[in-house]
């Protein structure tokens, strides 16, 4: 009797980044971002605010801000009502 069962494709992880160069360690894959990756089209107040985001993402390990965040990295920059 022949098998009807369906061969199973093998798991592929897409979140971790695949090394080009295993001698460097650089991959291929790019960081996902909630905002624009450059900020060259930005006013320099905007894009100051842009790296600040920036920056607190990486630090804090965040792909995505919520509007709490946000302020508060505003204010840390300056910002009064």
């Amino acid at each position: 009797m022949p098998s009807t069962a369906t061969p199973v494709a093998p798991f592929i992880e897409r979140r971790e980044a695949t090394p080009t160069n295993t001698n460097t360690g650089t991959t291929t894959g790019r960081e996902r971002r909630q905002f624009a990756n450059s900020h060259e089209h930005l006013s320099p107040e905007a894009n100051e605010l842009a790296t600040a985001i920036d920056q607190y993402k990486l630090q804090h390990r965040r792909r995505f801000i919520n509007f709490e965040e946000m302020l508060s990295i505003m204010k840390s920059l300056g910002y009064s009502k």
